[in-house]
């Protein structure tokens, strides 16, 4: 499984990274909606776990775009910002929707779930 996680914090996207490998996972990651669709055009990912809130290109911009690369790829959102309507939007565009920060653990279950 193929995972790709865009945030814009370097260092929240890189554990993250970090960690999915620890458990199996092949995980690559970017800072930038413009780097992950870059990304997306040169590797097939199966999941994509996307910052809500990015500069440029926000997450529902860039799940839209990916998509359009990617019929099959499945969407995870994270955010730390939480707002109600975040959240109405996220969950309505995605398989899961989870608020930062996220334990690792249930972030696996999300994927695992996404991809069933």
């Amino acid at each position: 499984m193929r995972i790709l996680l865009v945030d814009d914090e370097a260092e929240l996207v890189s554990a993250m990274a970090e960690r999915l490998a620890m458990r199996g996972m092949e995980a690559d990651w970017a800072e930038t909606g413009e780097q992950a669709l870059e990304m997306a055009e040169a590797a097939q990912y199966d999941v994509a776990v996307l910052d809500m809130k990015m500069p440029r290109i926000g997450g529902l911009e860039l799940r839209r775009r990916l998509e359009e690369r990617s019929p099959d790829m499945k969407f995870i959102f994270l955010s730390g910002h939480g707002s109600e309507e975040d959240f109405r939007a996220g969950s309505a565009e995605a398989e899961s929707y989870l608020i930062k920060p996220v334990r690792i653990e249930d972030l696996v279950e999300r994927i695992h779930e996404a991809v069933k």
